[in-house]
């Protein structure tokens, strides 16, 4: 397979993001993976650079026709100065992510990029930029082909949620038994086309505290989420639920499944940041492309102070690496027409590399 093209839009500049992506990229050794694509401005990372490695070398150029391979590359979306404010929302930082995002995702759209990862944008500073989506995924869902599903994803750690970000008052609204039928398909077509595994197991949380407690604590799992998942079973997908949340993590079940289906954000999320945080990966399930991100926000409170931890944004790097691999056998193996049989889990090669890598830190440091 030949050397992917790894495109990363810079977030807010007001944020951690630079900082992340300059921390993981120091490392010359991964330009033997992939070849880096970062969709920002020159000036903006080498302000950056300045505060966290000033030996950051890169090369700059105005399109993703001009990089070169074996480079860490910057792709000048924004040629005017820019006004950093560290920690500050501003509408000029706003207007830099919009502009690095929009780029990344025409060049993903067209097969220019392979993967894309996406560091921390601020939702405020968006808004005052002009952007209209609520985040990453829905504008992601709108310009790439496919249905979207959210997913973070930390190792044997999967969940995903049926309705992300909306207000909670709203969510009993939105889910009917379609959309719950539609996003555990996603789910299940995702584990095998991007994850390898051949008959994924799927479990489905309960909207309702104790899944409703047979309809005392609400009807809507006895009526929407129960049938859909009986449903789905009838037709061969390993699925079960609807679980009580909270009984579910608690009492370790969720080690016991490939993927698990949340109804809610803050029902999935709280419990995967808890068992994952700083490792754990934001994936845009669904799509023609590969979109990864990691599973943290700006931090506004620490930008420039070159406290921020790498490792989630490394762990989206590997992560989106994987998937590729994964998916492109996926494909392979369809076109060919092989029985399901033949196709056995890649190796993770891209998690021994980083762990390699990471190993080599460790020794670094301790001598």
């Amino acid at each position: 397979m030949s050397k992917p093209k790894l495109g990363i839009s810079i977030g807010d500049i007001n944020g951690i993001g630079p900082e992340v992506i300059i921390k993981t990229l120091s490392d010359n050794r991964i330009l033997k993976y992939f070849t880096p694509v970062i969709y920002a401005s020159s000036k903006v990372i080498a302000y950056h650079k300045n505060i966290v490695n000033d030996s950051f070398q890169f090369y700059s150029c105005q399109s993703v026709n001009d990089i070169r391979k074996d480079r860490i590359n910057v792709v000048n979306v924004w040629q005017g100065n820019v006004n950093i404010t560290l920690g500050k929302v501003s509408d000029e930082s706003g207007k830099v992510a919009k502009e690095a995002l929009e780029a990344g995702v025409r060049d993903l759209k067209d097969k220019k990029i392979d993967i894309l990862v996406t560091a921390p944008i601020n939702k405020k500073a968006m808004e005052m930029a002009g952007f209209e989506h609520v985040g990453h995924t829905q504008y992601l869902a709108e310009k790439l082909d496919g249905s979207e599903l959210m997913m973070m994803v930390n190792d044997d750690l999967r969940v995903g949620v049926v309705t992300d970000h909306i207000p909670l008052r709203r969510v009993h609204e939105r889910i009917n038994k379609n959309l719950i039928q539609k996003k555990i398909k996603l789910m299940e077509k995702s584990l095998r086309m991007d994850f390898g595994l051949e008959k994924p197991t799927i479990a489905v949380l309960g909207l309702n505290p104790h899944a409703g407690d047979d309809g005392r604590i609400g009807k809507e799992d006895n009526e929407m989420v129960r049938p859909a998942v009986l449903e789905l079973k009838k037709q061969g997908i390993l699925v079960n639920g609807p679980f009580p949340a909270d009984g579910f993590f608690g009492s370790g079940d969720y080690k016991k499944y490939d993927g698990i289906l949340a109804m809610y954000h803050d029902q999935g999320l709280v419990p995967f940041k808890l068992l994952s945080f700083g490792e754990g990966v934001n994936f845009t399930a669904g799509l023609s492309a590969i979109r990864t991100s990691p599973d943290h926000g700006t931090a506004m409170a620490i930008a420039g102070t070159n406290a921020a931890d790498p490792g989630s944004f490394r762990k989206a790097i590997f992560t989106g690496l994987d998937i590729f691999k994964t998916r492109t056998a996926f494909f392979a193996d369809s076109e060919n027409s092989l029985s399901n049989s033949k196709k056995n889990k890649p190796e993770k090669e891209y998690d021994e590399k980083e762990d390699e890598i990471l190993e080599r830190d460790e020794e670094v440091a301790e001598e």
